[in-house]
């Protein structure tokens, strides 16, 4: 194994030369430094994360913005990424993002040079995709992507959403409800558009009363379950645009003594690990192969940083309802 004593040999350098070179380059004067960085790149000596750094010209740091740690989806996904690019010699910077704070959280990830960037909290018609493009900035979105349908990992969000109505339509039920987010987001606004494509292929009408697209806090979920709950007809099923949506709704229905499934049943969108709970028992729509969007997106990222090659992913993964025990037929 090549040592630091060997690069100072092969340089003519002493070892202290050497570890200037590594720790304090702008000390060292340039023909000094270029015949150490030449017998390092020689000797092929990687002894650390900034060596190899000057080497390769990387610096071994990706920078992930997450979305917030109370959608389980995030915790998740964040788990994959970190754990494989770690796996992978990679450090990862994460900041988990409100969407109503983009800007700064933007500004963060540009502000110091990194080998790339991971991205699930893009809107639809975000600028900020066009300036990591002209940056020249290897990135991909999970979960969420941008109008240009470029660089990114997602499930069938349209088929999700039109799933999750069809299931709830098939076990009878008529007055169904939607729990969504912000239209704002690819994520929310095709599972919305496909989940009313499946009310009108079965011919049922649904009331804007019905409908809550709302900012995902518990708040604002909260008060959509009970609005629901206090109509004349309240709905026997609800398709939420999220599993995050979901286990909030349940988390109310208990509160409220109101049954899931027998008074009420309630569907999901994401399939993430606590759906699976033996407690929770989620019916949900997610990836036929189960796989984890945050581990294929960073899977991707990484080889778009070291080889150059497809660089432009677009990921589309295709959905089937997984049925638990908050569903149930009418």
């Amino acid at each position: 194994m090549v040592s630091s004593k060997d690069v100072a040999k092969y340089a003519g350098v002493s070892q202290t030369t050497v570890s200037r070179v590594l720790n304090t380059p702008e000390l060292v004067k340039k023909p000094t430094l270029d015949k150490v960085m030449k017998a390092i790149q020689e000797l092929n000596y990687f002894p650390n994360a900034h060596a190899r750094s000057l080497v390769q010209n990387k610096t071994g740091t990706i920078v992930l913005l997450s979305g917030p740690l109370h959608n389980p989806f995030f915790v998740d996904t964040t788990t994959a990424i970190v754990n494989f690019a770690n796996d992978m010699g990679y450090r990862v910077n994460v900041q988990f993002v409100n969407d109503k704070k983009l800007s700064e959280a933007y500004a963060t990830a540009i502000e110091h040079k990194v080998d790339g960037i991971i991205l699930s909290c893009i809107l639809i018609d975000d600028p900020f995709f066009e300036q990591l493009k002209r940056m020249n900035i290897p990135f991909i979105t999970y979960n969420r992507k941008h109008r240009n349908n470029e660089h990114f990992v997602e499930i069938d969000n349209f088929e999700a959403g039109y799933l999750a109505a069809k299931h709830v339509i098939d076990l009878g039920h008529k007055r169904i409800a939607w729990v969504g987010g912000p239209l704002t987001v690819s994520t929310f606004n095709n599972r919305y558009l496909g989940f009313l494509q499946g009310l009108r292929d079965a011919a049922i009408d649904i009331a804007a009363s019905y409908i809550f697209n709302t900012d995902t806090s518990k708040l604002d979920i909260s008060h959509a379950f009970q609005t629901l709950m206090a109509y004349p007809h309240p709905p026997t099923a609800i398709c939420t645009g999220a599993d995050s949506l979901a286990l909030n709704l349940l988390d109310d229905a208990m509160r409220d003594n109101i049954d899931v499934p027998n008074d009420l049943s309630i569907i999901g969108i994401d399939n993430v690990d606590l759906s699976q709970h033996g407690a929770i028992q989620l019916t949900t729509v997610g990836s036929i192969s189960e796989q984890n969007l945050g581990f294929m997106a960073i899977e991707k990222l990484i080889e778009i940083i070291e080889d150059k090659k497809n660089s432009c992913v677009k990921i589309t993964e295709s959905v089937k309802v997984f049925e638990r025990s908050t569903t149930r037929k009418i």
